[in-house]
């Protein structure tokens, strides 16, 4: 049976991607979710459908079903001046605020003398993503 609006799905999963595990909830407690109400990306939630209580599938999403391709626009050089005198490296998340006033989560790409180039892309933007899925159960 198809699952359903508004239905609770538990689920144990793994991602993986290029091979990696980078994220799992093996030996920890199901994610729980409500079915067709945006909780999960697209592209996974599409491909687990059709699935039954008890079983587990491979699923691939591709980028543009799951957190996008990588947009260049989305790094902005800004004056380091900015930081406040914060220790930097590359690789760090930090919270930046957009156009808007909103928070956004932004990732550290590179630090120059006077400049530091911050990226908004969600991190996982670009990439295929890979998930072994058990669907616990269906409520």
């Amino acid at each position: 049976m198809a699952m359903q609006k508004d239905q609770v799905i538990s689920i144990n999963y793994e991602l993986k991607i290029e091979g990696e595990v980078v994220d799992s909830n093996i030996g920890k407690d199901a994610l729980e979710f409500t079915f067709d109400s945006e909780q999960l990306i697209p592209g996974l939630e599409s491909r687990m459908i059709d699935m039954n209580e008890g079983e587990t599938r491979e699923i691939n999403v591709p980028a543009a079903e799951a957190y996008g391709e990588h947009n260049p626009a989305m790094k902005q050089i800004v004056p380091i001046e900015q930081f406040g005198g914060l220790e930097l490296e590359v690789g760090m998340p930090m919270q930046g605020q957009g156009q808007n006033g909103e928070s956004i989560q932004v990732v550290i790409t590179e630090i120059l003398e006077d400049t530091v180039e911050v990226d908004s892309n969600h991190p996982l933007a670009g990439k295929d993503l890979d998930f072994t899925v058990t669907v616990l159960s269906i409520k």
